[in-house]
């Protein structure tokens, strides 16, 4: 009976992580190129606010290497297009970066000019419903705090434990 409690609890935890899925988002939608806008009409900004990012996503930013590039920045670098310091650099022309926080996240390029020409982007990372933390605050809250839980960790301790349990049953 007790194999069965198991396996009941390793098909239930096997589903709820493959249940979890992480898309890759493609910056600017549909045209998908990382460069100045080409007209005033479109904002990177503008587009990334009619998108929803959840944490474990990734963005994916296509330019063409040598000519391009792009930094991962704080929010005053951002408002100042300060190319000098980013918190990450990209460079290979296809770049994926993975949303692993939640909160604002600001992203610049690297080519001198290009980001008071428009090609800049702020974006928000909530966390999935699923989660034991409330949404992270809009860009105009400041910068993202990290939660205080404990729930989290909780909850992963309790998730490999069920897993260890269930794989256990089996052997």
């Amino acid at each position: 009976m007790a194999s069965y409690s198991s396996l009941q609890v390793t098909i239930f935890l096997c589903i709820f992580f493959l249940s979890v899925n992480a898309n890759e988002v493609t910056v600017g939608g549909e045209t998908g190129d990382w460069k100045i806008p080409s007209s005033s009409s479109f904002s990177f900004n503008e587009w990334a606010d009619k998108s929803r990012f959840l944490l474990g996503d990734f963005l994916v930013f296509s330019y063409e290497p040598g000519k391009d590039s792009v930094l991962q920045v704080t929010r005053v670098a951002y408002e100042k297009c300060n190319t000098t310091s980013p918190k990450a650099s990209y460079t290979d022309g296809n770049t994926k970066v993975k949303l692993d926080q939640p909160g604002p996240v600001y992203f610049i390029s690297g080519t001198e000019g290009h980001c008071k020409k428009g090609q800049k982007l702020r974006l928000v990372v909530f966390v999935p419903h699923s989660s034991a933390f409330s949404p992270a605050p809009s860009p105009s809250d400041g910068p993202a705090v990290a939660p205080t839980s404990g729930a989290a960790k909780l909850t992963s301790f309790f998730g490999v434990v069920g897993l260890v349990l269930g794989f256990w049953a089996f052997f």
